[in-house]
């Protein structure tokens, strides 16, 4: 053991299986194949002289020797990802980077609204964004391919990813259509809904099933005629007439702005919540603290 020489990809490929407790996620996440990972943790296992995982249903789980090794290379590709971020920092002309994941079922509307004062910080940032699936984007930030994600739900904590929740706030709902739809559907609202052709997200998203639970409540049953992940998609549409739809109350003004749509109702019955999801604890890039101060500004604490 007093020999040992450790390689440094075999300790990365490693790092990743432990965060994501999957071969086959781990290699999704580093672009690479299964059997390439396999075949670097044999490797690294006989040089350790231990096992490092054992199998737990469909996953993989640290054994005592694997606990040992992941809290050292945890910390260790860590510190490396803070030292690349101050070098790319301190390289004369450059701009420190922030790597932002929004999910897609995030209004862009409101993630501008939260990330844009980032552009006009005293210290230039180049701010990077990624929109994907949340689990894509926990998937990098597991990784340190991104410094956080925007998301309108916390993680899972039954996920085996090291990820921390910084809640941002919450908005109510409004509900929009063309002019002349909603200038009928006002008066009556929200009764007025019940039969209404609708827009809706996903069924993956919170929204979703707490607009259900809201119509059950009120004995409200929409015709669900489409559904979006993409929630700019969705206003498009229904800016064409395609049906009702939602945004938070928040941007409200935004959606009128860009959109030839009007209000039917607002109600606070239902709201959307939404999180920066982070690798470390306690927030330490600069940035991350600007957009938690814009959103405390645009939503309810």
């Amino acid at each position: 053991m007093h020999n040992l020489k450790l390689n440094l990809k075999h300790l990365r490929y490693f790092w990743a299986v432990a965060s994501h407790g999957s071969i086959v996620r781990a290699a999704q996440a580093l672009c690479i194949t299964p059997q390439t990972i396999s075949g670097q943790l044999r490797e690294l296992e006989h040089q350790v002289g231990a096992k490092l995982f054992r199998r737990h249903g469909r996953n993989l789980v640290l054994t005592e020797t694997g606990q040992l090794v992941f809290s050292y290379t945890d910390e260790m590709f860590e510190l490396g990802g803070q030292l690349q971020d101050a070098l790319d920092g301190n390289r004369p002309g450059s701009s420190l980077a922030l790597k932002v994941g929004v999910a897609m079922v995030v209004p862009k509307l409101l993630a501008y609204r939260v990330l844009e004062p980032v552009l006009s910080l005293e210290n230039p940032v180049r701010l990077v964004c990624n929109e994907a699936p949340l689990v894509d984007l926990l998937a990098e930030l597991s990784v340190h391919k991104l410094d956080a994600v925007l998301a309108d739900c916390a993680v899972n904590p039954t996920l085996n990813i090291r990820a921390y929740n910084h809640r941002l706030g919450e908005s109510g709902i409004s509900f929009f259509a063309t002019p002349d739809c909603a200038d009928a559907l006002a008066p009556e609202f929200p009764g007025s809904l019940d039969g209404q052709d609708m827009l809706m997200p996903t069924s993956g998203s919170s929204l979703r099933r707490n607009l259900q639970v809201w119509f059950d409540q009120n004995g409200i049953k929409p015709e669900v005629v489409a559904e979006f992940e993409d929630r700019a998609l969705m206003k498009a549409f229904g800016e064409r007439g395609a049906g009702l739809f939602t945004s938070p109350t928040a941007v409200e003004r935004d959606v009128l702005d860009k959109y030839r749509v009007r209000v039917i109702g607002r109600t606070a019955e239902i709201t959307e919540q939404f999180y920066l999801i982070s690798a470390e604890r306690r927030i330490k890039h600069p940035a991350l603290s600007v957009i938690t101060e814009q959103a405390r500004d645009l939503l309810l604490s």
